[in-house]
């Protein structure tokens, strides 16, 4: 089920209606006090809409009141923007002849016009969000600041290995780790380790051959596994290593730290500093290795001001902390030694464990089938979790047809997929900002293996509203941000530079960077939000365009849109090719607002259009 993405709709607006120029356009046609009210019902529905969002999961009828939320905020959107350009075109107008402006009076864009046609429009907004606001109070929704401990769900993991299980395509990897972890024996400073990569991968599960290598368990003198996830909290996580060093100790080491501390006073201390004694005593100068597994902490003050004096403070010479995490910036702040990337596994390791799981419960290996599931395999992309969870879901399917119905299938759109593959990526997604779930969500307008141009996105992000000015970052600055940071969290892969173009005549010159999407991290976009399409879907499950907001058009007849829209489309963005639809200016209805077109070598054939912000690709 896609989610609403209604808190990052609302936020956007709610901070567009307090932009400067708006309140200045505002203020001359009188309607401040409604922008203010716009303003305060967005700002007070916004903070109850992560209780909303979590409850919509189960509830149909608050689920459609978001809907419809959403709907109205894109209203109020396309009202505010039409308040930032009368603005601009006033500003625009200083200077010209006075006919001009005296004709001005007669038109559309007369003040008094103007001012009548918003009044209508804001207060049409305005009665539809104080029917919804009233609804919500029905709801009994919490603020989100009770919410935010609610957030994610809580994961375990632990340092067994169960050894019935075969391990494909990792071999090279473990003992990669394993040898620099050796290597660190002479370092008088603690170490830190991260293994980093996209959710599925096998982190853990390559942690684990790690913790229980043969030669690892000989050169340790001490080794802790503790499972982080989303609780960084000092106090508790210097409390859970102290215990796990205590269990690790001797027998007789045991009873000696029983005497020092016979009533386990740290257990109920909520001093630092008398937990760092504790655990100086405990592990003292042996040789630990510590495994810190599903670290999600991105704030740099957290480890170098907290953790990281307490942790890497301890132990003797050759100590290591080991973290998996999946975000690169995770790997970035904690690591002292080059982190290490766990890569998507090679097409025949893939084929190597999907097939260890899909024939082994009686389905003979026939030739019908190894071809649909080199087929699966491939759609896969590399990713275990998938491979696996595929190849299980499989191993109780002998007919053909049943294999061609998961070959035709996306992957997160089968039992498999939905309740094992989507879960674990949908947490990574879980962890962005509201901006970066809108801009990520949009991908999902690209199809699959599709390479886009770095600054083309980021541009249709601007264009689009998703990203806000902050601090001295503008939006170009902000969206390359972003970018970035998708990148590093494994949402956006294989960036590369597709070439260097010179300008002005070779003066400057300039990089185009492209990257893609996984095949599943697409099915992700695609699970999380219902407002992208391609042309071709809509026409083949004959759907309507109502609810699409962002479309992208292929070799498709004209006439075969056309049915598709009413004049109550929201359409924002269209992405189109020029060589594909030469006749722009017959594509669907003249009262749709474009927020985005982008299409190439034609700019010429959108004059005239409806659009709000024209991009050319």
């Amino acid at each position: 089920m896609a989610e609403s993405l209604v808190l990052s709709v609302v936020q956007g607006v709610a901070g567009k209606a307090a932009d400067a120029l708006i309140q200045t356009v505002t203020r001359m046609c009188g309607l401040d006090d409604d922008r203010q009210t716009l303003e305060r019902h967005l700002l007070a529905v916004q903070c109850k809409l992560a209780n909303a969002e979590e409850r919509s999961q189960t509830n149909p009828y608050l689920r459609s009141w978001m809907e419809n939320l959403k709907g109205v905020a894109y209203e109020a959107d396309d009202v505010l923007d039409d308040f930032q350009y009368e603005a601009l075109r006033r500003e625009a107008q200083i200077g010209k002849s006075t006919s001009r402006k005296v004709l001005g009076y007669v038109t559309y864009h007369s003040p008094l016009l103007f001012r009548f046609a918003m009044s209508r429009k804001l207060k049409g907004v305005l009665d539809k969000i104080n029917k919804l606001v009233e609804e919500m109070n029905k709801f009994g929704l919490e603020n989100s600041v009770y919410q935010l401990e609610r957030q994610h769900p809580w994961r375990q993991t632990h340092s067994k290995l169960d050894e019935s299980t075969k391990i494909f395509g990792r071999d090279d990897d473990k003992e990669g780790v394993v040898k620099l972890l050796l290597d660190q024996q002479y370092q008088r400073k603690v170490q830190v380790l991260p293994i980093f990569g996209m959710g599925g991968l096998g982190k853990t599960t390559l942690a684990k051959m790690v913790y229980n290598d043969q030669d690892v368990q000989q050169h340790f003198q001490m080794k802790m596994w503790h499972c982080v996830s989303h609780n960084f909290d000092v106090i508790a996580l210097l409390k859970s290593i102290i215990e796990l060093a205590i269990n690790d100790l001797s027998e007789k080491e045991k009873e000696r730290e029983k005497e020092l501390d016979p009533h386990e006073t740290w257990r109920h201390s909520s001093s630092i500093e008398v937990l760092k004694k504790k655990l100086d005593r405990v592990i003292g100068w042996k040789r630990f290795l510590l495994v810190l597994d599903d670290v999600w902490n991105e704030e740099k003050r957290m480890w170098d001001d907290e953790l990281k004096p307490l942790l890497c403070s301890v132990g003797g010479p050759g100590s290591i902390i080991v973290v998996t995490c999946r975000s690169k910036q995770v790997a970035s702040i904690m690591c002292t030694v080059k982190p290490h990337e766990l890569t998507f596994l090679s097409e025949e390791d893939s084929w190597e464990l999907f097939s260890n799981k899909a024939f082994s419960n009686g389905v003979q290996e026939q030739t019908e089938l190894v071809t649909i599931g080199r087929h699966i395999v491939k759609k896969c992309g590399g990713l275990p979790l998938a491979l696996k969870t595929m190849g299980g879901l499989l191993s109780s399917k002998q007919q053909v047809h049943e294999w061609k119905s998961i070959e035709e299938s996306n992957i997160g759109d089968n039992v498999g997929g939905k309740y094992e593959v989507m879960p674990i990526l949908k947490l990574s997604y879980k962890h962005l900002t509201s901006e970066m779930k809108q801009c990520f969500a949009f991908c999902a307008l690209f199809p699959k293996d599709y390479v886009v141009q770095k600054d083309m996105l980021i541009q249709l992000w601007i264009a689009n509203g998703f990203i806000q000015e902050e601090g001295t970052m503008d939006l170009t600055e902000k969206g390359e941000f972003i970018f970035h940071e998708l990148v590093w969290r494994s949402f956006l892969q294989d960036m590369e530079v597709e070439g260097i173009y010179g300008v002005y005549r070779a003066i400057t010159e300039y990089e185009i960077i492209a990257c893609k999407m996984h095949d599943l991290m697409h099915d992700l976009a695609r699970d999380v939000s219902n407002e992208c399409a391609n042309i071709e879907e809509l026409i083949e499950e004959k759907a309507s365009a109502k609810n699409v907001r962002h479309l992208q058009l292929s070799k498709v007849k004209l006439e075969k849109i056309f049915g598709l829209f009413d004049d109550k489309t929201s359409l924002r963005t269209l992405l189109a090719s020029s060589r594909r639809h030469q006749n722009h200016k017959r594509l669907p209805h003249p009262t749709c607002i474009i927020t985005s077109i982008a299409v190439s070598e034609c700019s010429h054939k959108f004059q005239g259009r409806n659009c709000k912000t024209f991009t050319v690709s």
